[in-house]
């Protein structure tokens, strides 16, 4: 499996997520009620049909008390997962991977983060000490300095790549208008995008993004199961994890374009 991925071997049976905002009459508790429960209404299941969870999440708790105790959903196995912004891309892995491998039928993936009114601004706070993730940087300041680096790499005109994200902005906020869950429902012209403040190098406020309250959920199982459950299911073509030197940020030789 390690060589050849897990190509059509999982899917993804059922789903589910709150909308996303400012909650702040809900704990992270509540939204992952929400998420959950109609995740489970999705696949037309029930609590005790599930195998066991994975929960990615940055600022709610450190282990999976935070779901089992909220779900009820005792002696079954659940893991808490983080991993900076690919963190609920590392929930949903871990959990395809363990149905592939054949230890679960049925798991569930799941994610909640409750920040507006718990102090999070998304700005630099600290990090343990020696792990190699420390900054001094925002997010936007980061990703700002691979700007330049990408263009002159592949030779792209800054102005062409400014463009795009322009563009990608314009195209998610359309996308937004129209999804009742979304955390920004109104569209945005390409004009206000393009002229909007600078946040750091070449990046606006709308190529940043917002901070939200939110949970979402992901029911999967095997693909030969998987019409048990549903009759569209997804079957998931690949997860990839990128993995770097043991120096992490500060190598010279990083390269993060």
């Amino acid at each position: 499996m390690a060589s050849n991925g897990i190509k059509d071997q999982v899917a993804i049976v059922g789903m589910a997520c709150t909308q996303f905002g400012e909650h702040w009459d809900r704990d992270a508790s509540d939204m992952l009620i929400e998420a959950a429960t109609d995740a489970y209404k999705s696949a037309g299941v029930e609590p005790n049909d599930v195998d066991a969870y994975w929960l990615g999440t940055f600022a709610s708790g450190v282990s999976g008390l935070v779901f089992s105790e909220a779900l009820k959903t005792p002696y079954k196995p659940v893991t808490r997962l983080e991993n900076m912004c690919a963190t609920g891309s590392e929930a949903i892995r871990n959990a395809a991977y363990a149905v592939a491998s054949g230890a679960y039928d049925l798991v569930m993936a799941v994610g909640v983060e409750k920040l507006k009114d718990g102090g999070y601004s998304g700005l630099v706070v600290p990090t343990p000490a020696g792990d190699g993730t420390e900054s001094s940087m925002t997010a936007p300041a980061m990703f700002s300095l691979l700007a330049p680096a990408y263009c002159k790499k592949y030779g792209v005109d800054e102005g062409q790549l400014k463009d795009v994200l322009s563009r990608i902005a314009w195209k998610n906020h359309v996308a937004g208008a129209k999804n009742p869950k979304a955390q920004f429902r109104k569209e945005v012209s390409m004009d206000t995008i393009c002229k909007s403040p600078r946040v750091a190098g070449m990046f606006g406020v709308f190529d940043c993004s917002g901070v939200a309250d939110g949970a979402a959920a992901a029911i999967l199982c095997r693909a030969e199961d998987a019409h048990k459950y549903t009759d569209r299911p997804i079957y998931l073509k690949a997860f990839s994890i990128a993995a770097g030197p043991n120096e992490g940020f500060i190598s010279g030789d990083y390269d993060f374009t």
